[in-house]
């Protein structure tokens, strides 16, 4: 499960720190901070800004701390993670490969008039396509609206030669598959949903009647059902097209499997390259037997410098929850801030015992969270451009209970993002000074706290009840936003108990618990709007999630005026008048939304869910778009990939790498769509 690229926005556009990440001793932060100011300061983090997108660098600390055979696993594993990359076009829209390579082909053989406007929207749509893995907007899932028009268009292929089927041409311009995922209450989600996982007539009742009816072999264990697959129906019957080679996607899969042989030749240690080899005959057979002996081989593994996300992961992007992304991040480790780190995980047991959860609802023993820090050294599919910035896999709830999990932190993304940001926002939208000061400094500190307790202590916490089925299941569309909004819980509740400080992860708990509390609101209830179009309702899972906590915490804490709503000159703001009641508010939330996840209890998650995570009060998000127009900084911001690329001697043998910086965003588009082209447009 993945801590968004969500939630930078929370510690950016929320005002540059708000609610997740990783802890540690606070001046040893500062410390290891001012060191990277004073090597960093001329690292260049901006490409460009365009749209509401937000073009950044990030560097790989640690790459010549690794020998050469560790630099080759890393080379051998983003080359495995790139030659998926066109996997998550194909999965996102039917038509994104066909609109894509179209679009690059005007894009690089147009001699015509390059200096209006016309051509400039052409050249934003196509940089917002790439950005977004598609025609579908990365966050709010709408499709993107091109800002010239149809004849316009017609005009640049017929320029260039570009040929367009007639049905892939409309869909540009018209009103037909309007949303790539659609979270609506009430409707056919897997029908109204444009992603690619579903094949035309495929409804939610085929897809849970098709899954229900599938038993695993051990019920103990269940099996991840569809999660590399495409469901279609042939000839009126419902039937499975496996990612693997030789079926579904199996031209790129061969590919990855090519690196990954390679990758697994310079394991680190055996438990590595176990764990590789399994990944590798799963991607040969798609049998979903071998990828929970995968995730387990891979979750016992965590000895090395070296590690990696690989494979169809996280299920944000089915309606519906069963089947995965295709996903990469390639990781070293960040040695001095994953020992400071380690505290939480050794103490996660203390964390379950003291919760405020149901006594049934908590495990008797909380087995193998491990926490890391690590430097990203590549990203493809889901995780790039937009990147996520912490990680806990693997999923399945079985395998965290009987082995354990891994959770990370992508430090240098983090970095990235600060070093690349402001406070304009903050001022404009906090209620005084004190809650200014508390942000400047205290915010980045509970953010790095909230995103670690989030990865190693809430999605490790709770169990389900005996006989319940797997969340996805019983929850169905609500599933990942009540799974988030459960770990976003766990985090806020012990964000201000003074464990922390008892632990040495803060000079101060109350005040770093307090700047916690009001970056989570104010970005729950208010900032967060400013990704959303007027009369938009909230989608994203995660977005949801910081939604519903928010409002249902303000609700509740009403009679005692625990958090206000402050009318000054015309704008809102949110006080929190009690932070002490407060968490105790989100101790009953959070013992409530775990009832919810360990009883399979839909209507109630319907219910939290749809009653305040979803409606949007118009008044003020048009107030806060409004105060937010003198903010040129936009709201999202994803990354170029630094390239990796190898020396060889006259044997044709890798003697070393040199690492080179994209200059533009385009550049590194097109660089991967001619080298990484392993798909046809129609899959």
């Amino acid at each position: 499960m993945k801590l968004d690229r969500i939630l930078f926005f929370i510690a950016i556009t929320s005002l540059m720190i708000a609610c997740k990440k990783d802890p540690s001793v606070k001046d040893q932060i500062d410390q290891q901070e001012q060191k990277q100011e004073v090597t960093e300061e001329k690292f260049d983090y901006v490409v460009e800004q365009f749209a509401d997108l937000k073009i950044l660098r990030y560097q790989i600390p640690g790459w010549d701390n690794l020998t050469l055979k560790e630099q080759k696993l890393v080379y051998y594993l983003t080359q495995a993670g790139l030659s998926g990359r066109d996997i998550m076009w194909d999965q996102n829209y039917r038509h994104n490969l066909t609109i894509r390579k179209a679009l690059e082909k005007v894009y690089t053989s147009y001699e015509g008039n390059k200096s209006d406007a016309n051509w400039e929207a052409f050249e934003i749509y196509l940089k917002r396509v790439w950005f977004s893995n598609g025609i579908h907007h990365h966050y709010s899932n709408d499709k993107i609206k091109p800002e010239f028009s149809q004849d316009y268009f017609s005009s640049l292929l017929a320029a260039t030669g570009t040929e367009v089927p007639k049905e892939v041409y409309e869909v540009i311009f018209n009103d037909q598959d309007a949303k790539k995922v659609n979270q609506a209450k009430g409707v056919d989600n897997v029908a109204l949903s444009a992603v690619n996982f579903y094949g035309p007539g495929v409804t939610n009742n085929d897809v849970t009647s098709f899954y229900g009816k599938m038993k695993s072999p051990n019920e103990e264990k269940p099996l991840s059902f569809g999660l590399n697959s495409q469901l279609v129906k042939e000839n009126g019957e419902l039937k499975e097209r496996v990612y693997k080679s030789g079926g579904l996607y199996g031209s790129a899969i061969d590919e990855i499997i090519k690196w990954l042989e390679k990758a697994k030749g310079v394991a680190e240690n055996e438990a590595q390259g176990d764990a590789l080899g399994l990944l590798i005959e799963y991607y040969k057979t798609g049998n979903l037997q071998t990828w929970d002996d995968y995730n387990v081989a891979w979750t016992a593994a965590t000895e090395g410098n070296i590690d990696y996300i690989n494979s169809f992961i996280e299920v944000y992007n089915d309606p519906l929850g069963y089947r995965g992304s295709y996903e990469t991040i390639v990781q070293i480790k960040d040695f001095d801030m994953s020992k400071k780190m380690s505290v939480l995980s050794e103490n996660a047991q203390w964390f379950e015992d003291n919760s405020p959860l149901m006594d049934a609802h908590k495990k008797d023993s909380v087995v193998g969270v491990s926490y890391k820090v690590v430097a990203v050294a590549g990203e493809a599919g889901d995780a790039s451009p937009s990147t996520p910035i912490g990680v806990n896999l693997p999923n399945a709830n079985w395998i965290r209970a009987a082995v354990g999990s891994k959770s990370v932190s992508l430090g240098n993304i983090i970095g990235a993002y600060n070093n690349a940001g402001g406070s304009g926002r903050l001022k404009e939208f906090v209620h005084d000074d004190e809650e200014f000061e508390l942000e400047e400094k205290y915010g980045q500190l509970a953010d790095k706290l909230h995103t670690a307790l989030h990865e190693v202590v809430g999605h490790a916490s709770g169990k389900l009840n005996p006989g319940v089925g797997e969340t996805k299941e019983t929850l169905k569309n609500y599933a990942s936003t009540m799974e988030e909004g459960r770990a976003d819980l766990v985090g806020l509740y012990y964000l201000m108990d003074p464990k922390l400080q008892e632990l040495g992860l803060v000079e101060d708990w109350e005040k770093t618990g307090k700047a916690a509390y009001d970056g989570y609101i104010r970005n729950g209830l208010m900032t967060q709007l400013i990704r959303l179009n007027l009369g938009d309702d909230v989608e994203e899972a995660h977005m949801r999630n910081r939604q519903w906590v928010s409002g249902w915490a303000f609700e509740q804490g009403k009679k005692d005026n625990v958090i206000e709503k402050v009318t000054r000159e015309g704008k809102t703001y949110y006080n929190i008048n009690d932070y002490a009641k407060l968490r105790e508010i989100f101790g009953r939330l959070l013992r409530e939304t775990q009832r919810i996840k360990s009883e399979g209890d839909y209507k109630a998650a319907e219910a939290l869910v749809e009653g305040y995570g979803v409606k949007v009060d118009q008044a003020l998000h048009a107030e806060v778009l409004e105060r937010n127009k003198q903010f040129t900084s936009a709201p999202y911001s994803g990354f170029v990939n630094p390239v990796l690329v190898p020396q060889a001697n006259e044997a044709d043998e890798i003697t070393g790498f040199e690492i080179f910086q994209p200059k533009t965003f385009e550049e590194q588009m097109l660089w991967y769509s001619k080298n990484y082209n392993f798909l046809p447009e129609v899959n």
